[in-house]
């Protein structure tokens, strides 16, 4: 009977899932959307070796890579592994910056503990300034828009971010080695893991950058918030002599000016405002130095001190150390705290835009 039963009647898909399914299935008959993404779709066999190869090894064994790419070969599995949505981590340059200004930050921190020498450091963060700043030259020239576009991982991914944090590596090592008058993938003289990435892991490097990139992204939203507020308080003064009837309910009530009303419109966007700004606050703490879990585990037990005095130096952020690096390392409330902060932005001016209809 059991048998019977489930060929008969499919098993009910839980709710997530009932939810999905639908948008899925617009998704497979419009067509359009998948096409958005298909351009961005980055796959082995898309990768150009013109120029030919050079090989590349990890504890899995060797791959050819491209001979003029800056990636390696984590960042080649990773496009392997992970071709999921087709959004790259180049689609988003605040966050390829934040991760430049994270591991420049990590490297004049380990030279100043005696943990990487001059020449290297240099080199490390020159290839992170050209990142930071494809405008500007750095004996010349400046290759940062080319090492950009080699940001090929997928946003999402396996595990906590590690293979965008490889492919930051593997870019700024080998344009390190070329400062350094070597040619990519000479690693024993510059090192992805350990030299770019030394005294880091991708738990407490990713997470920094993740909130560097939000600290830059925000200041769009937040100006645009600012002139909605300001219009509305400009509405309120052109209309103070405009009498209306005030509603609760949708039924008329008592009457005030269309001046009042508008004056309420910027006043709870100016909150807004606020939240928004106490938000971002809390983007400025950092467990960068916890490494894998918060101990600290292979990092100098001064690095965490150390690179945040240089990330704010770097960032021009008043970023702060966390009070417990292992609270920090399991928990992004900050991310939480703001995603909550936007849903009643959006809520409220979806609100404000059904009074205006109103009118």
């Amino acid at each position: 009977l059991k048998g019977a039963q489930d060929s008969q009647f499919p098993p009910r898909l839980p709710a997530c899932a009932r939810r999905l399914a639908p948008g899925m299935a617009m998704r497979r008959r419009a067509g359009s959307m998948d096409a958005a993404f298909a351009p961005n779709k980055m796959q082995k066999s898309k990768l150009d070796f013109s120029k030919g190869s050079r090989k590349e090894k990890d504890l899995l064994g060797e791959r050819e890579v491209p001979a003029d790419a800056y990636f390696g070969v984590q960042t080649l599995r990773a496009i392997e592994n992970y071709n999921i949505t087709g959004i790259l981590v180049r689609n988003f340059p605040e966050f390829i910056i934040a991760h430049a200004q994270v591991k420049k930050a990590c490297a004049k921190a380990n030279f100043k503990l005696g943990h990487l020498d001059i020449e290297k450091c240099e080199a490390i963060c020159h290839a992170c300034d050209e990142l930071i700043d494809p405008q500007c030259e750095i004996l010349g020239e400046n290759r940062g828009a080319l090492m950009r576009k080699e940001f090929l991982v997928d946003m999402i991914q396996g595990g906590a971010g590690t293979s965008t944090n490889m492919n930051a590596n593997e870019v700024i090592a080998n344009r390190a080695l070329e400062h350094l008058g070597k040619q990519k993938g000479e690693y024993e003289f510059c090192h992805p893991n350990d030299d770019v990435n030394k005294g880091q892991s991708t738990n407490d490097a990713y997470p920094t950058a993740a909130k560097i990139a939000t600290v830059l992204m925000h200041e769009d939203l937040m100006d645009a918030i600012r002139k909605l507020s300001e219009a509305f308080f400009a509405k309120g003064r052109e209309f103070a002599g405009v009498v209306k009837m005030g509603r609760t309910q949708l039924q008329d009530a008592v009457p005030m000016t269309l001046g009042q009303e508008f004056h309420a419109y910027g006043t709870t966007v100016r909150y807004d405002l606020e939240s928004v700004k106490n938000a971002i606050n809390r983007f400025m703490i950092t467990n960068l130095g916890g490494t894998a879990i918060g101990t600290g585990i292979a990092a100098d037990p001064h690095f965490s001190q150390v690179v945040v005095q240089e990330l704010r130096d770097v960032t021009n952020f008043p970023i702060t150390l966390a009070d417990d690096l292992i609270e920090a390392s399991s928990s992004l409330g900050a991310m939480l705290f703001l995603s909550g902060i936007l849903r009643r932005v959006a809520v409220k001016v979806s609100k404000i835009c059904n009074d205006l209809r109103l009118l």
